[in-house]
């Protein structure tokens, strides 16, 4: 294992760093918002202390990356394989055009995560969120899942404005009594099914596990299932059926 005390060390010097090292688990140390940390890594295990910056685990192709603490924007852009477990929060844009793996964020995400989140074949991409996500969740959403827990809010919907908007694949599990309002008239809401509730399960078994949850409480909850209304042109402009 290789330890790196980060502080201030500049972005571009500490991803050589990482890239040049032999060992595949290194320790991020006093992290101070350097981006790019782990971008397109597919053979380390790496643990930050403090802040990531802008696109961490960007184009990830199979690397695990905890961060202990907040990310910021683009966490895990257009990531390929690997997971991604965030002790806190992170900001817009998680899993931009995602096609694999997994992102585990412990709180709450800001605007538009999983936006045009994509799947094909084994590779099944998954966001789940502990709190609350921000407004455009899902945006044009092509595939995957992506499952908002609402941890803190009280049975309130978890999302903000304009939940799945362009959506035209995939699913948004969401546990709470109330659904958004706002729904745009792409996606179709229900109640979530018993088979909804064992694929919500398998999803939540290393998620509970990682944070410390009881996950035959969470499964006790109520949840939303919302999918793409196959009326609308947007699935024709995106797949091919």
């Amino acid at each position: 294992m290789t330890t790196i005390d980060v502080g201030l060390k500049p972005f571009d010097e500490l991803n050589r760093e990482i890239r040049a090292c032999t060992d595949d688990t290194l320790v991020l140390n006093d992290v101070n918002g350097q981006r790019y940390i782990g971008c397109a890594l597919s053979n380390k295990n790496i643990t930050i202390n403090g802040t990531s910056g802008n696109a961490m685990g960007a184009y990830l192709d199979g690397c695990t990356i905890t961060v202990n603490g907040n990310a910021q924007d683009a966490t895990g852009d257009t990531m390929n394989d690997g997971m991604i477990i965030i002790h806190g929060s992170c900001g817009d844009a998680a899993g931009y055009s995602m096609r694999g793996g997994k992102i585990f964020i412990r709180d709450s995400a800001g605007y538009r995560s999983g936006i045009h989140m994509k799947a094909y074949e084994e590779k099944q991409p998954l966001i789940i969120i502990g709190d609350r996500a921000g407004s455009f969740l899902g945006e044009y959403l092509a595939g995957g899942t992506i499952i908002v827990l609402g941890l803190h809010q009280e049975g309130k919907a978890p999302v903000g404005y304009f939940c799945g908007t362009g959506m035209h694949g995939g699913k948004i599990y969401l546990r709470c009594d109330t659904l958004p309002s706002d729904l745009p008239q792409q996606v179709s809401s229900s109640d979530a099914t018993q088979e909804d509730m064992q694929e919500i399960s398998a999803h939540l078994e290393s998620y509970c596990a990682i944070f410390d949850l009881d996950k035959e409480a969470l499964l006790a909850s109520h949840f939303y299932v919302l999918r793409p209304n196959s009326s609308t042109p947007y699935k024709m402009l995106y797949t091919n059926v």
